[in-house]
């Protein structure tokens, strides 16, 4: 079997951090990668659940300026302690 090289750009600390996980479960970059991409070839798609951030979710969204309107107005909010000092 053939092998190739592969170039990916990431975040220095990042990696620092991946290739210190990996190495602590007895493996490098390259091999935690192929890994990866295998179980992706496998499987047919991403081998782990992608999902969105609910926090910025069309409904979260508009709570939040539900909330920040109804402060604007004094509806809907106690005084905090530090507000008051």
């Amino acid at each position: 079997m053939a092998t190739t090289s592969v170039t990916i750009r990431m975040d220095e600390n990042l990696k620092r951090q991946a290739e210190s996980l990996f190495n602590e479960m007895g493996m490098n970059m390259t091999t935690a990668i192929t890994l990866f991409t295998k179980a992706a070839v496998r499987e047919g798609r991403i081998p782990f659940e992608i999902k969105v951030d609910p926090f910025y979710s069309e409904r979260n969204t508009a709570r939040l300026i539900r909330a920040a309107r109804d402060m604007d107005e004094g509806r809907n909010c106690a005084p905090h302690e530090a507000a008051e000092e």
